[in-house]
């Protein structure tokens, strides 16, 4: 696994469609606004794919700087109300932007914003869906960025990874790309470590990819864990994620192509179905229910609906149908799903057996049945 990449070797790329996300850092000119040349170039890119049948989403952040250039704001601002502001100038520019530059190609463009509500919504989820394949079947390119003006929790929602890895389920992608300033991911931190190799093929399920990646952030490996993350969440849509630098001459073409650029995250697993890629977008829930090792053994090794007897512990406020994260005693994820009664029916069946509660349930005996659950890689 930690061969380094042999650029004379051609990967087995099986395309149709694919999202490709682009960073701020290769969109902005060092601070000073939105780099027109650099998105000329994606541009071009994008048209020569298209141009030989391969259908392109694009996840383009930049608005912010562009916002703070617009308004002579040296100093990116920390206020939510400020970062909002930007986004909102910003975004006129950004989307200026990519229109022109595609229309150099007689390639139409679209805008869409979007955020976690929305994603985690069943019905606004499945015409967002409908929405991206009607622009993809008219030959119209998306660009997308998150909905940054109405944002209430952080701003930046993975630094766009996340979003790009939601989309590629929703649109039906076979290849997520996310190009960043990194040459892809590495089993050290390059910048500490000069003998750290470059990973050319891993599994996007490995759970020791966090270890290499790190803590991430702004400062960590080029933010590689939201990567990482990102990776993962387009497994579950059967999806293969590539991560490369957008300093690649021509990268985009050359990936599709099959050259052995950046590190390719592969599904092992078989696509969820469309239900449990929404269930798995859910990466913010209203509640949490914590349970026993007894369940998370049932759930993970036996393929086992949640039943009563395995909840200890009912957090947050939930109604029927909302989607829970089910968590260990130390608080982590082992899986979501859509639960069938309400937080206080939850409380007052936890760790009863399903023929003491079965006159409170209507005869219903799990929280969580097995179609509606989706487990977290271990």
């Amino acid at each position: 696994m930690h061969t380094p990449n042999t650029p004379n070797l051609k990967r087995q790329i099986n395309c149709q469609r694919l999202v490709v996300k682009i960073g701020s850092s290769l969109l902005t000119a060092d601070g000073a606004g939105l780099d027109e040349i650099a998105i000329a170039n994606w541009a071009g890119q994008i048209a020569t794919l298209i141009a030989q049948g391969i259908e392109v989403v694009v996840v383009s952040s930049g608005a912010v700087a562009e916002g703070m250039v617009r308004l002579h704001i040296g100093k990116r601002p920390t206020t939510l109300s400020e970062l909002q502001a930007c986004a909102a100038i910003g975004q006129m520019g950004l989307v200026q932007a990519w229109s022109t530059a595609l229309l150099r190609h007689n390639i139409a463009s679209a805008q869409v914003l979007l955020s976690h509500d929305e994603l985690t919504n069943r019905s606004r989820y499945l015409n967002i869906g409908n929405t991206l394949r009607q622009l993809i079947e008219w030959g119209v390119v998306a660009v997308i960025n998150e909905n940054d003006t109405i944002a209430t929790e952080e701003l930046r929602f993975g630094d766009n990874d996340t979003l790009s890895a939601m989309v590629a389920g929703i649109a039906g992608c076979d290849l997520l790309v996310i190009l960043t300033d990194q040459a892809g991911m590495f089993n050290q931190d390059p910048r500490n470590n000069p003998q750290a190799k470059l990973l050319p093929e891993v599994r996007a399920l490995d759970n020791t990819l966090f270890d290499m990646a790190g803590s991430g952030g702004s400062l960590g490996r080029g933010g590689m864990t939201t990567k990482v993350k990102a990776a993962r969440l387009a497994a579950n849509a059967g999806c293969h994620t590539i991560v490369a630098s957008g300093a690649e001459p021509n990268v985009l073409v050359r990936l599709v192509a099959g050259d052995n650029i950046g590190t390719r995250f592969s599904p092992d697993q078989d696509r969820l179905t469309a239900k449990k890629q929404w269930i798995s977008a859910h990466l913010q829930t209203t509640g949490s229910l914590v349970l026993d090792e007894g369940a998370i053994k049932a759930l993970r090794h036996n393929g086992a609906s949640l039943m009563p007897v395995g909840v200890v512990q009912v957090i947050g406020q939930f109604a029927l149908g909302d989607v829970v994260a089910c968590v260990n005693n130390a608080g982590e994820r082992i899986a979501a799903g859509i639960v069938n009664f309400d937080s206080a029916l939850v409380n007052q069946i936890k760790q009863q057996p399903s023929e003491q509660i079965s006159h409170l349930t209507d005869g219903i005996t799990y929280i969580i049945h097995r179609d509606n659950l989706v487990i977290e890689p271990y």
